[in-house]
């Protein structure tokens, strides 16, 4: 929240005081209908309780947000930010439908109009509120295995029904050190017995402290043949402020040096080659390539140099705007890995149709894609970041099949 000024902050206020006034009018309409005056008084204060504790407890944290530990700080931030979403779209949902239903109320007799409206609206509120509930306490942590099968003819018959898997945008310190949460996704990635593992960036929110204590659960994780991952944007500690140059470049170190510790190779701008008999297969890592406000680390022909003449690569990219801008139709890069838009951790997932508002930000942005022989895969992220939930939009496991 230090991103925002005090007049951003007063509007948000603001917005939550007037939304909840227009709700609180409708609501009367509705407990005007019950016969106990202090059942309904009772009503009205639990309403006015919750939103004045909620613009009280917005305010007092802008105030001490400088002086609070950066991981208490990060916990206070997203569970306001869950209760103002589930309080928030909820009302305006119930204020838009009510009062629809009472402009138009010559669909209804009067009569009917006194109960019809009512349960419409409570149920147009009600219904909203769970569905975000059931999102932030529920969904957060179902992981999902999504399988994919694709054919790469460039790859080695050596590497033949080759098995990947790939995760993405951890963000460790949205998961506030609950180590037994993750454990169930590494045992479920290693049911599947892949042979290489591909972590493509996001591993911390901002911090190195957000490591502490999980080398041990992220090392469990077994390949046969390798585990390969690249930085995200929020792995250089670029969304903080810090005293000393140094600093930052000490949390960056830490955080780099962490993949050493659960035995990933941390591609830095470069390639690695995977020999087996004569066959050769090339993993390539770029840092992060993204368009503004998202920096440019990544160096693709760089990352390339010493793989040119290897016909079958692999490369892992954070963000998956890099794929179109600079590597299909530009390159031989058969596969590339991506991540980083969570799929905006809210939307519709069903057998034949995808859809999420990021798509009106990124044109790939979940899943399979393909041009000519090339193929994009961008996973929808293992952790979460902001609001604390996912809605339709699984935490996710990609397994990989890859024939020749």
């Amino acid at each position: 929240m230090r991103s925002f000024s005090n007049f951003a902050i007063f509007l948000l206020c603001l917005a939550i005081l007037v939304i909840d006034m227009l709700a609180f009018y409708w609501l009367q309409s509705i407990t005007q209908l019950l016969e106990m005056p202090k059942l309904r008084l009772s009503i009205h204060i639990a309403f006015w309780f919750f939103t004045i504790g909620l613009i009280t407890a917005i305010a007092i944290l802008k105030v001490r947000l400088d002086r609070i530990h950066p991981q208490r700080k990060h916990l206070l931030i997203t569970s306001l930010y869950g209760l103002t979403v589930s309080s928030f779209i909820p009302k305006i949902i119930f204020i838009i439908i009510i009062s629809t239903l009472y402009f138009s109320n010559y669909v209804f007799s009067e009569k009917e109009s006194l109960f019809v409206i009512p349960v419409i609206g409570l149920l147009a509120g009600f219904l909203p509120f769970f569905v975000i509930i059931y999102a932030i306490f529920k969904a957060l942590y179902r992981f999902k295995m999504h399988h994919l099968h694709i054919k790469m003819e460039s790859l080695p018959t050596n590497f033949d029904k080759l098995r990947i898997i790939h995760i993405s945008d951890l963000h460790l310190g949205s998961f506030n050190f609950r180590y037994h949460i993750l454990d169930r996704a590494v045992t479920l990635i290693n049911h599947h017995k892949p042979d290489f593992i591909f972590f493509t960036g996001d591993l911390v929110n901002n911090f190195a402290w957000e490591l502490k204590g999980w080398a041990e659960v992220m090392g469990k994780m077994k390949a046969k043949q390798g585990k390969f991952a690249v930085l995200g944007n929020h792995d250089y500690g670029d969304y903080s402020s810090w005293e000393t140059p140094d600093l930052k470049k000490s949390n960056f170190e830490s955080i780099k040096y962490f993949y050493k510790k659960i035995g990933f190779i941390l591609l830095l701008n470069e390639a690695a080659i995977i020999r087996k008999d004569q066959s050769e297969l090339a993993i390539i890592g770029v840092e992060n390539w993204g368009n503004p406000p998202f920096k440019k680390y990544g160096d693709l022909k760089k990352s390339m140099e010493n793989v040119n003449n290897i016909p079958s690569k692999i490369l892992l990219s954070h963000d998956p705007t890099h794929w179109a801008e600079e590597v299909v139709n530009q390159t031989d890069i058969a596969l590339t890995l991506s991540g980083h838009t969570h799929g905006m951790q809210a939307g519709v997932n069903l057998k034949n149709k995808q859809w999420s508002p990021i798509k009106y930000k990124y044109k790939h942005w979940a899943g399979l894609h393909k041009e000519g022989s090339q193929y994009l895969n961008v996973n929808r992220g293992l952790g979460w970041l902001g609001f604390p939930g996912r809605l339709g939009m699984r935490p996710e496991i990609t397994c990989i099949d890859v024939s020749s």
